[in-house]
Protein backbone atom coordinates (compact mmCIF):
# COMPACT_ATOMS: atom_id res chain seq x y z
CA UNK A 1 0.00 0.00 0.00
CA UNK A 2 1.37 3.30 -1.05
CA UNK A 3 1.53 6.07 1.36
CA UNK A 4 -1.14 8.10 -0.41
CA UNK A 5 -3.85 5.29 -0.37
CA UNK A 6 -3.45 5.12 3.48
CA UNK A 7 -6.61 5.15 5.18
CA UNK A 8 -6.89 7.12 8.29
CA UNK A 9 -9.26 6.42 11.17
CA UNK A 10 -10.63 8.81 12.95
CA UNK A 11 -9.22 9.13 16.28
CA UNK A 12 -11.40 8.44 19.48
CA UNK A 13 -11.91 12.71 20.13
CA UNK A 14 -12.75 13.06 16.31
CA UNK A 15 -15.68 10.14 17.08
CA UNK A 16 -16.78 11.76 20.06
CA UNK A 17 -17.11 15.25 18.13
CA UNK A 18 -18.99 13.83 15.58
CA UNK A 19 -21.74 12.10 18.00
CA UNK A 20 -22.43 15.03 20.16
CA UNK A 21 -22.78 16.72 16.94
CA UNK A 22 -25.58 14.11 15.63
CA UNK A 23 -27.04 14.01 18.96
CA UNK A 24 -27.49 18.03 19.16
CA UNK A 25 -28.90 17.69 15.46
CA UNK A 26 -30.77 15.08 16.86
CA UNK A 27 -32.35 17.16 19.74
CA UNK A 28 -32.73 20.15 17.83
CA UNK A 29 -35.13 18.15 15.07
CA UNK A 30 -36.89 16.55 18.66
CA UNK A 31 -37.09 19.82 19.86
CA UNK A 32 -38.25 21.35 16.25
CA UNK A 33 -40.86 18.10 16.33
CA UNK A 34 -42.71 18.81 20.13
CA UNK A 35 -42.55 22.72 19.06
CA UNK A 36 -44.32 22.27 15.72
CA UNK A 37 -46.77 19.71 17.54
CA UNK A 38 -47.20 21.67 20.48
CA UNK A 39 -48.31 24.52 17.89
CA UNK A 40 -51.38 22.79 16.38
CA UNK A 41 -52.42 22.44 19.56
CA UNK A 42 -52.29 25.93 20.47
CA UNK A 43 -53.53 26.94 17.00
CA UNK A 44 -56.80 24.76 18.23
CA UNK A 45 -57.25 26.14 21.21
CA UNK A 46 -56.81 29.72 19.78
CA UNK A 47 -59.81 29.48 17.42
CA UNK A 48 -61.97 27.72 20.07
CA UNK A 49 -61.27 31.06 22.04
CA UNK A 50 -62.36 33.09 19.06
CA UNK A 51 -65.47 31.15 18.89
CA UNK A 52 -65.95 31.45 22.68
CA UNK A 53 -65.16 35.63 22.20
CA UNK A 54 -67.67 35.60 19.88
CA UNK A 55 -70.50 33.94 21.75
CA UNK A 56 -70.07 36.20 24.48
CA UNK A 57 -69.65 39.40 22.26
CA UNK A 58 -71.34 39.48 19.01
CA UNK A 59 -72.73 36.21 17.98
CA UNK A 60 -76.43 36.25 17.14
CA UNK A 61 -78.36 33.69 20.18
CA UNK A 62 -79.48 31.38 17.13
CA UNK A 63 -75.87 30.55 17.03
CA UNK A 64 -75.98 28.60 20.44
CA UNK A 65 -75.98 24.95 19.21
CA UNK A 66 -74.03 25.00 16.49
CA UNK A 67 -71.37 26.74 18.59
CA UNK A 68 -71.63 24.17 21.56
CA UNK A 69 -71.69 21.44 18.54
CA UNK A 70 -68.25 23.43 17.07
CA UNK A 71 -67.04 24.02 20.66
CA UNK A 72 -67.10 20.41 21.57
CA UNK A 73 -65.20 19.31 18.02
CA UNK A 74 -62.43 21.83 18.48
CA UNK A 75 -61.58 20.65 22.18
CA UNK A 76 -61.79 16.88 20.84
CA UNK A 77 -59.31 17.66 18.39
CA UNK A 78 -57.09 19.63 20.84
CA UNK A 79 -56.99 16.77 22.96
CA UNK A 80 -56.26 14.27 20.93
CA UNK A 81 -53.57 15.48 19.46
CA UNK A 82 -52.42 16.39 23.47
CA UNK A 83 -52.45 13.01 24.43
CA UNK A 84 -50.81 11.49 21.00
CA UNK A 85 -48.11 9.63 22.29
CA UNK A 86 -45.81 10.40 19.57
CA UNK A 87 -45.95 13.75 21.84
CA UNK A 88 -45.07 11.46 24.55
CA UNK A 89 -42.40 9.52 23.70
CA UNK A 90 -40.56 12.92 22.01
CA UNK A 91 -40.94 14.37 25.37
CA UNK A 92 -39.50 11.32 27.22
CA UNK A 93 -36.74 11.39 24.82
CA UNK A 94 -35.74 14.72 25.50
CA UNK A 95 -35.87 14.76 29.65
CA UNK A 96 -32.47 13.90 29.56
CA UNK A 97 -31.29 17.15 27.40
CA UNK A 98 -33.57 18.88 29.68
CA UNK A 99 -31.96 18.21 33.01
CA UNK A 100 -28.93 19.29 31.28
CA UNK A 101 -30.12 22.82 31.08
CA UNK A 102 -30.36 25.63 33.22
CA UNK A 103 -33.58 25.26 34.84
CA UNK A 104 -34.72 28.65 33.90
CA UNK A 105 -34.05 28.48 30.37
CA UNK A 106 -36.42 28.27 27.96
CA UNK A 107 -36.50 24.86 25.95
CA UNK A 108 -36.04 23.39 29.95
CA UNK A 109 -39.09 24.88 30.90
CA UNK A 110 -41.39 24.05 28.46
CA UNK A 111 -40.01 20.17 28.20
CA UNK A 112 -40.84 20.50 32.03
CA UNK A 113 -44.42 22.05 31.54
CA UNK A 114 -45.34 20.35 28.41
CA UNK A 115 -44.57 16.86 29.81
CA UNK A 116 -46.60 17.78 33.20
CA UNK A 117 -49.41 18.67 30.43
CA UNK A 118 -49.21 15.74 29.13
CA UNK A 119 -48.99 13.49 31.96
CA UNK A 120 -52.47 15.31 33.20
CA UNK A 121 -54.19 15.13 29.90
CA UNK A 122 -53.62 11.19 29.24
CA UNK A 123 -55.63 11.02 32.39
CA UNK A 124 -58.63 12.51 30.57
CA UNK A 125 -61.07 11.00 27.86
CA UNK A 126 -61.47 12.60 24.77
CA UNK A 127 -64.90 11.15 25.34
CA UNK A 128 -65.14 13.26 28.55
CA UNK A 129 -63.35 16.83 26.92
CA UNK A 130 -65.70 16.76 23.94
CA UNK A 131 -68.79 16.54 26.46
CA UNK A 132 -67.47 19.09 28.83
CA UNK A 133 -66.92 21.97 26.20
CA UNK A 134 -70.61 20.98 24.55
CA UNK A 135 -71.93 21.72 28.04
CA UNK A 136 -70.04 24.63 29.00
CA UNK A 137 -71.31 26.25 25.63
CA UNK A 138 -74.87 25.26 25.66
CA UNK A 139 -74.98 26.48 29.47
CA UNK A 140 -73.62 29.44 29.02
CA UNK A 141 -76.09 30.49 26.33
CA UNK A 142 -78.86 29.53 28.66
CA UNK A 143 -77.26 31.52 31.90
CA UNK A 144 -77.32 34.94 29.48
CA UNK A 145 -80.82 34.17 29.21
CA UNK A 146 -81.97 32.97 32.69
CA UNK A 147 -80.36 35.46 34.68
CA UNK A 148 -82.16 38.88 33.75
CA UNK A 149 -85.35 36.17 34.04
CA UNK A 150 -84.25 35.37 37.35
CA UNK A 151 -84.97 31.80 36.44
CA UNK A 152 -82.38 29.51 38.83
CA UNK A 153 -85.22 26.65 37.24
CA UNK A 154 -83.96 26.66 34.39
CA UNK A 155 -80.54 26.32 34.99
CA UNK A 156 -81.32 23.94 37.56
CA UNK A 157 -80.37 21.15 34.68
CA UNK A 158 -77.28 22.86 33.24
CA UNK A 159 -75.58 22.83 36.91
CA UNK A 160 -76.05 19.23 37.35
CA UNK A 161 -74.92 18.36 34.05
CA UNK A 162 -71.39 20.53 34.92
CA UNK A 163 -71.19 19.54 38.44
CA UNK A 164 -71.17 15.88 37.48
CA UNK A 165 -68.81 16.32 35.00
CA UNK A 166 -66.98 18.23 37.72
CA UNK A 167 -67.07 15.94 39.67
CA UNK A 168 -66.06 12.94 36.71
CA UNK A 169 -63.51 15.36 35.91
CA UNK A 170 -61.40 14.84 39.29
CA UNK A 171 -61.74 11.16 39.32
CA UNK A 172 -59.36 10.54 36.60
CA UNK A 173 -56.82 12.05 38.80
CA UNK A 174 -57.91 10.15 42.31
CA UNK A 175 -56.51 8.96 44.52
CA UNK A 176 -57.08 12.38 46.16
CA UNK A 177 -57.26 13.87 49.56
CA UNK A 178 -60.58 16.01 48.48
CA UNK A 179 -62.34 15.54 45.38
CA UNK A 180 -61.83 19.33 44.46
CA UNK A 181 -57.78 19.14 44.92
CA UNK A 182 -57.59 18.15 40.91
CA UNK A 183 -59.64 21.27 39.83
CA UNK A 184 -57.53 23.12 42.18
CA UNK A 185 -54.26 22.29 41.32
CA UNK A 186 -55.39 22.86 37.33
CA UNK A 187 -56.38 26.74 38.28
CA UNK A 188 -53.28 27.29 40.72
CA UNK A 189 -50.94 24.58 40.23
CA UNK A 190 -49.53 23.41 44.22
CA UNK A 191 -52.98 24.67 46.53
CA UNK A 192 -54.65 22.33 47.96
CA UNK A 193 -58.53 22.57 49.45
CA UNK A 194 -56.58 22.13 52.87
CA UNK A 195 -54.05 24.95 51.54
CA UNK A 196 -56.81 26.68 50.25
CA UNK A 197 -58.70 26.47 53.73
CA UNK A 198 -55.48 27.52 55.93
CA UNK A 199 -55.28 30.55 53.65
CA UNK A 200 -58.85 31.55 54.05
CA UNK A 201 -58.98 30.87 57.85
CA UNK A 202 -55.95 33.26 58.10
CA UNK A 203 -57.55 36.13 56.13
CA UNK A 204 -60.93 35.28 57.65
CA UNK A 205 -59.53 36.15 61.12
CA UNK A 206 -58.00 39.44 59.97
CA UNK A 207 -60.65 40.40 57.62
CA UNK A 208 -63.85 40.09 59.80
CA UNK A 209 -62.99 42.70 62.31
CA UNK A 210 -61.99 45.23 59.60
CA UNK A 211 -65.59 44.72 57.37
CA UNK A 212 -67.49 44.95 61.26
CA UNK A 213 -65.24 48.78 62.25
CA UNK A 214 -66.33 50.29 59.23
CA UNK A 215 -69.93 48.86 58.61
CA UNK A 216 -70.68 49.81 62.23
CA UNK A 217 -70.07 53.39 60.94
CA UNK A 218 -71.96 55.41 58.41
CA UNK A 219 -71.95 54.69 55.24
CA UNK A 220 -69.72 56.59 52.63
CA UNK A 221 -71.82 58.46 50.44
CA UNK A 222 -71.43 57.48 47.02
CA UNK A 223 -74.40 59.08 45.35
CA UNK A 224 -71.50 60.98 43.04
CA UNK A 225 -71.18 57.71 41.05
CA UNK A 226 -75.01 57.50 39.65
CA UNK A 227 -76.50 59.39 37.41
CA UNK A 228 -76.39 59.77 33.44
CA UNK A 229 -73.46 58.77 32.29
CA UNK A 230 -73.33 58.45 28.26
CA UNK A 231 -71.78 55.06 27.07
CA UNK A 232 -69.33 56.44 24.87
CA UNK A 233 -67.59 58.56 27.10
CA UNK A 234 -67.43 55.87 29.85
CA UNK A 235 -66.12 53.63 27.08
CA UNK A 236 -63.39 55.83 25.65
CA UNK A 237 -62.22 57.14 29.23
CA UNK A 238 -61.80 53.55 30.59
CA UNK A 239 -59.98 52.53 27.37
CA UNK A 240 -57.83 56.22 27.86
CA UNK A 241 -57.00 54.63 31.25
CA UNK A 242 -56.06 50.93 30.19
CA UNK A 243 -53.90 52.40 27.07
CA UNK A 244 -51.88 54.86 29.87
CA UNK A 245 -51.18 51.69 32.38
CA UNK A 246 -49.49 49.97 29.07
CA UNK A 247 -52.59 48.24 27.12
CA UNK A 248 -51.54 48.15 23.44
CA UNK A 249 -54.47 48.61 21.05
CA UNK A 250 -52.27 47.39 18.08
CA UNK A 251 -52.82 43.88 19.89
CA UNK A 252 -56.04 44.80 21.30
CA UNK A 253 -59.24 46.10 21.84
CA UNK A 254 -62.31 46.51 23.85
CA UNK A 255 -66.08 45.51 23.40
CA UNK A 256 -69.19 44.90 25.43
CA UNK A 257 -70.20 41.73 26.95
CA UNK A 258 -72.49 40.04 29.67
CA UNK A 259 -69.51 39.07 32.25
CA UNK A 260 -66.46 41.19 31.53
CA UNK A 261 -63.57 39.16 30.77
CA UNK A 262 -59.96 38.81 28.84
CA UNK A 263 -59.08 36.45 25.81
CA UNK A 264 -55.93 35.58 24.37
CA UNK A 265 -55.76 34.35 20.46
CA UNK A 266 -51.85 35.15 20.33
CA UNK A 267 -49.10 37.57 21.89
CA UNK A 268 -50.40 39.79 19.39
CA UNK A 269 -53.96 39.39 20.07
CA UNK A 270 -55.22 39.83 23.18
CA UNK A 271 -58.46 41.29 23.76
CA UNK A 272 -60.64 42.60 26.70
CA UNK A 273 -64.55 43.21 27.47
CA UNK A 274 -66.34 45.15 30.03
CA UNK A 275 -70.39 46.30 31.10
CA UNK A 276 -71.78 49.55 30.81
CA UNK A 277 -74.30 51.15 33.03
CA UNK A 278 -75.21 54.41 31.79
CA UNK A 279 -76.58 55.13 35.79
CA UNK A 280 -73.18 53.99 37.31
CA UNK A 281 -70.19 55.48 36.21
CA UNK A 282 -67.53 52.53 38.10
CA UNK A 283 -68.73 49.31 36.88
CA UNK A 284 -67.73 49.99 33.23
CA UNK A 285 -64.56 51.96 34.70
CA UNK A 286 -62.97 49.40 36.94
CA UNK A 287 -64.25 46.30 35.16
CA UNK A 288 -62.21 48.13 32.12
CA UNK A 289 -59.44 48.34 34.22
CA UNK A 290 -59.61 44.66 35.60
CA UNK A 291 -59.49 43.60 32.45
CA UNK A 292 -56.34 45.46 30.95
CA UNK A 293 -54.36 44.30 33.86
CA UNK A 294 -55.09 40.47 32.64
CA UNK A 295 -54.21 41.60 29.14
CA UNK A 296 -51.16 43.34 30.29
CA UNK A 297 -49.65 40.10 31.82
CA UNK A 298 -50.53 38.10 28.56
CA UNK A 299 -49.30 40.75 26.17
CA UNK A 300 -46.06 41.18 28.48
CA UNK A 301 -45.22 37.27 27.33
CA UNK A 302 -42.15 36.71 25.46
CA UNK A 303 -42.65 36.44 22.03
CA UNK A 304 -40.09 33.52 22.03
CA UNK A 305 -42.99 31.66 23.72
CA UNK A 306 -45.80 32.04 21.69
CA UNK A 307 -47.27 28.84 20.36
CA UNK A 308 -46.37 26.33 23.25
CA UNK A 309 -47.49 25.64 26.68
CA UNK A 310 -45.42 28.85 28.25
CA UNK A 311 -46.86 31.40 26.46
CA UNK A 312 -49.17 32.41 29.23
CA UNK A 313 -49.94 33.19 32.69
CA UNK A 314 -48.46 30.73 35.57
CA UNK A 315 -51.80 30.46 37.31
CA UNK A 316 -55.52 31.82 38.24
CA UNK A 317 -54.44 33.66 41.25
CA UNK A 318 -51.13 35.18 39.60
CA UNK A 319 -53.00 36.41 36.87
CA UNK A 320 -55.96 37.60 39.52
CA UNK A 321 -52.95 39.55 40.62
CA UNK A 322 -52.43 42.19 37.97
CA UNK A 323 -56.54 42.73 37.29
CA UNK A 324 -56.32 43.30 41.35
CA UNK A 325 -53.40 45.33 41.00
CA UNK A 326 -54.42 47.54 38.02
CA UNK A 327 -58.23 48.49 39.09
CA UNK A 328 -57.44 48.72 43.11
CA UNK A 329 -53.77 48.92 44.41
CA UNK A 330 -53.26 51.88 41.46
CA UNK A 331 -56.79 52.33 40.04
CA UNK A 332 -58.30 53.21 43.01
CA UNK A 333 -55.30 55.04 45.20
CA UNK A 334 -55.39 59.00 45.63
CA UNK A 335 -52.05 59.18 43.85
CA UNK A 336 -53.81 57.76 40.39
CA UNK A 337 -56.98 60.15 40.76
CA UNK A 338 -54.82 63.00 41.33
CA UNK A 339 -54.04 63.29 37.58
CA UNK A 340 -56.93 61.19 36.16
CA UNK A 341 -59.88 62.63 38.27
CA UNK A 342 -59.54 66.68 36.37
CA UNK A 343 -59.79 64.46 32.49
CA UNK A 344 -62.55 62.53 33.99
CA UNK A 345 -64.65 65.67 35.38
CA UNK A 346 -64.02 67.19 31.92
CA UNK A 347 -65.63 63.91 30.81
CA UNK A 348 -68.62 64.72 32.83
CA UNK A 349 -68.81 68.30 33.70
CA UNK A 350 -72.26 68.01 34.65
CA UNK A 351 -72.37 64.64 36.72
CA UNK A 352 -68.61 65.58 38.63
CA UNK A 353 -67.81 69.15 37.84
CA UNK A 354 -68.88 69.90 41.12
CA UNK A 355 -67.82 67.14 42.91
CA UNK A 356 -64.08 67.37 45.31
CA UNK A 357 -61.34 64.81 44.42
CA UNK A 358 -61.47 63.87 47.87
CA UNK A 359 -65.57 62.79 47.64
CA UNK A 360 -65.33 60.87 44.43
CA UNK A 361 -62.03 59.29 46.19
CA UNK A 362 -64.12 57.77 49.32
CA UNK A 363 -67.30 56.71 46.50
CA UNK A 364 -65.38 55.25 44.52
CA UNK A 365 -63.68 53.27 48.10
CA UNK A 366 -66.72 52.79 49.75
CA UNK A 367 -66.97 49.76 51.87
CA UNK A 368 -70.32 47.89 52.42
CA UNK A 369 -71.90 44.89 52.78
CA UNK A 370 -72.89 44.50 49.62
CA UNK A 371 -75.11 40.93 47.01
CA UNK A 372 -72.40 41.64 44.11
CA UNK A 373 -69.44 40.02 44.15
CA UNK A 374 -67.81 42.11 40.91
CA UNK A 375 -68.79 45.37 42.57
CA UNK A 376 -67.79 44.54 46.31
CA UNK A 377 -64.96 46.50 47.50
CA UNK A 378 -61.84 45.48 48.89
CA UNK A 379 -62.61 44.85 52.23
CA UNK A 380 -65.70 42.90 51.70
CA UNK A 381 -64.77 40.72 48.77
CA UNK A 382 -62.45 38.04 49.93
CA UNK A 383 -66.14 37.20 51.80
CA UNK A 384 -67.87 36.52 48.91
CA UNK A 385 -64.39 34.59 47.52
CA UNK A 386 -65.02 32.68 50.62
CA UNK A 387 -68.75 31.91 50.58
CA UNK A 388 -68.59 30.78 47.09
CA UNK A 389 -65.47 28.41 47.44
CA UNK A 390 -66.94 26.79 50.70
CA UNK A 391 -70.60 26.27 48.91
CA UNK A 392 -68.75 24.54 45.76
CA UNK A 393 -67.06 22.14 47.93
CA UNK A 394 -70.15 21.70 49.53
CA UNK A 395 -71.71 20.65 46.26
CA UNK A 396 -68.63 18.51 44.99
CA UNK A 397 -68.77 16.34 48.62
CA UNK A 398 -72.58 15.77 47.70
CA UNK A 399 -73.28 17.50 51.13
CA UNK A 400 -75.21 20.57 49.21
CA UNK A 401 -77.94 19.47 46.25
CA UNK A 402 -78.11 21.89 43.38
CA UNK A 403 -81.65 22.33 44.00
CA UNK A 404 -80.71 23.63 47.29
CA UNK A 405 -78.29 26.20 46.40
CA UNK A 406 -80.45 29.42 45.90
CA UNK A 407 -81.59 29.08 49.95
CA UNK A 408 -77.77 27.65 50.89
CA UNK A 409 -76.89 30.93 49.22
CA UNK A 410 -79.23 33.41 50.92
CA UNK A 411 -78.46 31.37 53.89
CA UNK A 412 -74.38 31.94 53.78
CA UNK A 413 -75.20 35.51 52.32
CA UNK A 414 -76.69 36.73 55.77
CA UNK A 415 -74.59 35.34 58.22
CA UNK A 416 -71.12 36.12 56.42
CA UNK A 417 -72.12 39.68 54.59
CA UNK A 418 -75.28 40.64 56.60
CA UNK A 419 -77.40 41.07 53.33
CA UNK A 420 -79.85 38.38 51.75
CA UNK A 421 -80.24 38.69 48.11
CA UNK A 422 -84.27 39.61 46.83
CA UNK A 423 -83.81 37.21 44.40
CA UNK A 424 -81.55 34.28 42.32
CA UNK A 425 -80.72 37.20 39.76
CA UNK A 426 -78.40 38.70 42.94
CA UNK A 427 -77.74 35.58 43.94
CA UNK A 428 -76.44 32.34 42.68
CA UNK A 429 -77.21 33.29 39.32
CA UNK A 430 -74.66 36.26 39.58
CA UNK A 431 -71.68 34.69 38.81
CA UNK A 432 -70.95 32.90 35.10
CA UNK A 433 -68.32 30.71 36.10
CA UNK A 434 -70.79 27.62 37.53
CA UNK A 435 -72.71 28.35 34.22
CA UNK A 436 -70.07 27.86 31.75
CA UNK A 437 -66.98 25.66 32.84
CA UNK A 438 -66.61 23.93 36.13
CA UNK A 439 -67.88 23.79 39.71
CA UNK A 440 -64.65 24.05 42.02
CA UNK A 441 -60.92 25.55 41.38
CA UNK A 442 -62.60 28.63 39.90
CA UNK A 443 -62.56 30.88 42.70
CA UNK A 444 -59.80 30.64 45.10
CA UNK A 445 -57.45 32.27 42.76
CA UNK A 446 -59.36 35.75 43.28
CA UNK A 447 -58.60 36.07 46.26
CA UNK A 448 -54.57 34.38 45.94
CA UNK A 449 -54.73 37.44 43.82
CA UNK A 450 -55.81 39.84 46.07
CA UNK A 451 -53.03 38.80 48.30
CA UNK A 452 -50.43 38.75 45.40
CA UNK A 453 -51.25 42.30 44.26
CA UNK A 454 -50.20 43.69 47.43
CA UNK A 455 -46.95 41.66 47.50
CA UNK A 456 -46.14 42.28 43.87
CA UNK A 457 -46.62 46.22 44.49
CA UNK A 458 -44.41 46.81 47.28
CA UNK A 459 -41.55 44.54 45.85
CA UNK A 460 -41.79 47.09 42.99
CA UNK A 461 -42.01 49.68 45.23
CA UNK A 462 -38.92 48.51 47.34
CA UNK A 463 -37.00 48.58 43.91
CA UNK A 464 -38.31 51.82 42.75
CA UNK A 465 -39.35 54.29 45.48
CA UNK A 466 -40.51 56.81 42.38
CA UNK A 467 -43.42 54.53 41.47
CA UNK A 468 -46.05 56.46 43.77
CA UNK A 469 -45.00 59.75 42.86
CA UNK A 470 -44.89 58.79 38.84
CA UNK A 471 -48.51 57.50 39.23
CA UNK A 472 -49.41 60.84 40.74
CA UNK A 473 -48.30 62.09 37.38
CA UNK A 474 -49.82 59.56 35.43
CA UNK A 475 -46.91 57.71 34.39
CA UNK A 476 -46.75 53.85 34.65
CA UNK A 477 -43.91 53.18 32.47
CA UNK A 478 -41.83 52.13 35.66
CA UNK A 479 -44.06 49.62 37.21
CA UNK A 480 -44.95 48.36 33.99
CA UNK A 481 -41.42 47.75 33.20
CA UNK A 482 -40.79 45.53 36.69
CA UNK A 483 -44.04 43.70 36.18
CA UNK A 484 -42.89 42.59 32.68
CA UNK A 485 -39.11 41.85 33.76
CA UNK A 486 -40.33 40.06 37.05
CA UNK A 487 -43.57 38.62 36.10
CA UNK A 488 -44.93 38.91 32.43
CA UNK A 489 -42.61 37.64 30.37
CA UNK A 490 -42.07 34.35 31.92
CA UNK A 491 -45.31 32.74 31.04
CA UNK A 492 -45.76 29.54 32.49
CA UNK A 493 -41.57 28.47 32.90
CA UNK A 494 -42.08 28.95 36.72
CA UNK A 495 -44.66 27.31 38.93
CA UNK A 496 -46.84 29.95 41.04
CA UNK A 497 -44.64 30.04 44.23
CA UNK A 498 -41.37 30.13 42.04
CA UNK A 499 -42.87 33.00 40.73
CA UNK A 500 -43.54 34.69 43.18
CA UNK A 501 -40.19 34.00 45.57
CA UNK A 502 -38.23 35.11 42.68
CA UNK A 503 -40.14 38.16 41.90
CA UNK A 504 -40.79 39.03 46.22
CA UNK A 505 -38.08 37.44 47.83
CA UNK A 506 -40.62 35.63 49.85
CA UNK A 507 -43.40 33.10 49.19
CA UNK A 508 -46.90 34.33 48.67
CA UNK A 509 -47.93 35.99 52.66
CA UNK A 510 -51.02 37.71 53.80
CA UNK A 511 -49.17 40.73 55.52
CA UNK A 512 -48.51 42.89 52.54
CA UNK A 513 -51.96 42.45 51.79
CA UNK A 514 -53.31 42.93 55.02
CA UNK A 515 -50.74 45.67 55.81
CA UNK A 516 -52.65 47.69 52.64
CA UNK A 517 -56.16 47.32 53.99
CA UNK A 518 -55.45 48.85 57.60
CA UNK A 519 -53.24 51.58 56.00
CA UNK A 520 -55.96 52.97 53.57
CA UNK A 521 -59.05 51.73 55.17
CA UNK A 522 -57.68 52.92 58.38
CA UNK A 523 -57.06 56.28 56.98
CA UNK A 524 -60.74 56.34 55.04
CA UNK A 525 -62.42 55.25 58.60
CA UNK A 526 -60.31 56.61 60.92
CA UNK A 527 -59.78 53.03 62.50
CA UNK A 528 -57.57 52.56 65.22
Amino acid sequence: MTQSSKITLPTSKARASAGRRRNRRSVEARLAEVRRRLLEISDIGSAGAVLGWDQATYMPSGGAPARARQGATLGRLAHEKRVDPALGALLDGLAAHAEGLPYDSDDASLIRVARRDFENAIKVPADHVARAAAAASASYHAWTRARPANDFAAMQPFLERTLDLSREYSGFFAPYRHIADPLIDDADEGMTTESVRALFAALRVKLVPIVRAITDQPAADDSCLRGSFAEAAQLDFGLAAARRFGYDLDRGRLDKTHHPFCTKFSVGDVRITTRVRENDIGDALFSTLHEAGHALYEQGVSPALEGTPLASGTSAGVHESQSRLWENVVGRSRTFWEHAYPPLQAAFPVQLGTVPLEAFYRAINKVARSLIRTDADEVTYNLHVMMRFDLELELLEGRLAVKDLPEAWRTRMQSDLGVTPPDDRDGCLQDVHWYSGSVGGGFQGYAIGNILAAQFFDAAVAAHPQIAREIANGEFATLHGWLQQNLYRHGRKFRPDELVQRATGSAMTVGPYLAYLQAKYGELYRLA
